[in-house]
């Protein structure tokens, strides 16, 4: 950045005008100075016309979300394109295509395969004034002061490192990190209650002979594991040093496990999707398996029962964010910053969490919610109304509790994170073996 243009902008800071409504504005205004001669030596970045800026953004589903990208047109003027690949070719993508993105919409154990590849920068943190509202189990790992840190990959293990130019992580909070975090959850078993006849209270009735042909698990091989390590943990089947960091042994152990359920005809079917498993369990194909919260809720919204059921060994957690490619500059980068520091501010936050989704910034999310709606889906309380999705269906009905209770309940009761293991090519391997048993 030139003095120039450093200067230019500590000017406006100081005289009360946002970087975000410079950015909207100055295209306008100085084109138009700059057109008519009245100005010269103008830094060329802020010449440009913020509309014609687009950022191509990839991700999984799960939060590469249209409703985001309208928002981000109306909201900050430029276009958001994204795209929706699956965790594996997230990972693919963004070491091996670089320059085909600009902003990656990742897993955290995801960004411990790609930031040491280089092909992304890391984020100067004191560009972003929401930093400030980022939750602390991003930033050290505890949700309160008193928490235990779960096993696997948490977050702020590959959150930060040690400046503008590392693909180190960090062993503690800089100013730089590897992903402004935006989306996390906590995941479980979904069941059908009214086609199971007791109660579910572990991991391991996944793999009762009582669910024979009527159970799933997802097949994504670096979740899927944990998912499997969990049911055969509560079995007693496998004892884990740490289950998001298996030796091959364990691997082993876990993965005979599963393969002896599957050739008993355990399993209904494995998914990848969203969709799958929304169809599977709204079918009554399955009862019982691997689900996402709001997969849940799209089974219920169809009148069908469906629990995102608490077990007693507890959850599976997983965290994203968004991370900048390398290529990145100019009008494009500072781009790229106002979409992020606008994605903490709270409108992004309040959608996610609609969905059943945890918001990184959960201060800011809250003020685009009513009472009612922070109260069911933050608080464990009782809905006093109907409870209504992003679109406006009804998600719950009035006097609903959300499963698993309160924010504080549920990832407070997180056993383990998604992860990357040092074994993960064995994994791989052992795990590809288990579907094709």
């Amino acid at each position: 950045m030139t003095i120039e243009t450093k200067k230019s902008k500590n000017l406006l800071s100081d005289a009360g005008v946002s970087r975000r409504g410079f950015v909207k504005g100055a295209a306008a205004v100085t084109g138009a100075a700059i057109g008519s001669g009245a100005i010269t030596g103008f830094p060329t970045i802020w010449a440009q016309n913020i509309k014609n800026v687009t950022l191509r953004q990839f991700g999984t589903g799960v939060s590469n979300i249209n409703a985001v990208a309208d928002k981000v047109k109306e909201d900050l003027g430029f276009t958001l394109q994204m795209t929706a690949l699956d965790s594996d070719a997230v990972a693919q993508r963004a070491v091996t295509q670089p320059n085909s993105f600009d902003i990656a919409d990742i897993e955290y154990w995801i960004c411990k395969k790609v930031f040491p590849a280089g092909t992304m920068q890391p984020m100067d943190t004191t560009k972003l004034k929401n930093y400030q509202y980022i939750s602390k189990l991003f930033i050290d790992g505890k949700l309160t002061p008193d928490s235990e840190i779960a096993q696997g990959t948490a977050p702020h293990t590959v959150g930060f490192v040690e400046g503008a130019d590392s693909t180190t992580f960090a062993s503690a909070p800089t100013q730089w990190m590897t992903l402004i975090p935006t989306i996390y959850n906590a995941d479980t078993l979904g069941i059908r209650p009214d086609l199971i006849s007791r109660p579910i209270t572990s991991w391991a009735d996944l793999l009762d002979p009582e669910f024979k042909g009527k159970a799933s698990i997802l097949n994504i091989p670096s979740i899927g594991i944990m998912d499997a390590a969990m049911v055969c943990e509560a079995m007693g089947e496998v004892t884990y040093g740490d289950k998001g960091n298996m030796t091959q042994e364990e691997i082993d152990k876990t993965i005979a496990v599963m393969i002896d359920a599957k050739k008993a005809g355990q399993f209904r079917a494995f998914w990848k999707s969203f969709d799958e498993s929304v169809n599977l369990m709204a079918s009554g194909e399955v009862v019982i398996q691997s689900m996402w919260s709001p997969a849940v809720a799209a089974v219920r919204s169809k009148g069908i029962a469906c629990t995102y059921q608490p077990l007693k060994e507890g959850y599976r957690a997983w965290g994203g964010g968004i991370g900048l490619a390398k290529h990145l500059s100019g009008l494009e980068l500072e781009a790229a910053y106002e979409y992020i520091d606008w994605y903490l501010s709270g409108w992004v936050g309040a959608y996610l969490n609609r969905q059943g989704y945890y918001s990184a910034a959960p201060e800011t999310a809250k003020k685009f919610m009513s009472e009612d709606e922070w109260g069911f889906w933050m608080e464990g309380k009782e809905a006093q109304g109907d409870i209504l999705s992003p679109d406006g269906k009804v998600m719950e009905k009035a006097g609903a509790v959300r499963d698993g209770g309160s924010y504080e309940e549920r990832m407070g009761s997180v056993a383990c994170w998604n992860s990357v293991m040092d074994e993960n090519k064995h994994m791989v391997r052992k795990w590809n073996e288990f579907i094709a048993a």
